[in-house]
């Protein structure tokens, strides 16, 4: 499971010109589900993404959780973030999940950040064509995968 995290003064998901996710201050997650991940990736991930302290303190240094600045979430499925790209100019996706894998991981993704933070995930549409837009705020931006975790 990859996650791009940016930190973000806004962000806001739009589909079919209609605006269907928009935060504030907080964090967009692009989140990308391959074919061997579980639910053990998604605690462990999720458990990290909120306790990530990446916003600025009264010093002006990154001191500060999501919870810390009661900052929200959106939260976009992004299967292009397991793109292959070594052979050839067209990537390759074939280590990301199908819908019928990446689909319910994905809702367990909103479900374990709700239950971690006490409110829901802002979240865009699972496989729709979505349009993006963020200020980053930082700009921070930090890449986690899951498979990068040490085994304990």
């Amino acid at each position: 499971m990859r996650a791009v995290i940016q930190r973000v003064s806004q962000a806001s998901c739009t589909v079919d010109g209609n605006i269907i996710g928009i935060i504030q201050s907080g964090l967009l997650i692009l989140l990308g589900i391959e074919e061997a991940d579980t639910t053990e990736d998604i605690s462990w991930l999720a458990q990290k993404i909120i306790n990530l302290r990446i916003f600025s303190d009264e010093n002006g240094l990154m001191n500060k959780s999501l919870a810390d600045i009661n900052g929200r979430i959106l939260l976009i499925s992004q299967f292009t973030l397991f793109a292959q790209t070594k052979k050839g100019n067209r990537p390759s996706f074939i280590r990301a999940a199908k819908p019928d894998k990446a689909i319910p991981l994905y809702e367990q993704m909103i479900v374990e950040l709700e239950k971690l933070t006490g409110t829901k995930p802002q979240t865009g549409i699972f496989g729709a064509d979505m349009k993006i837009e963020l200020l980053n705020d930082g700009p921070v931006t930090i890449i986690m995968d899951t498979k990068d975790r040490e085994n304990h």
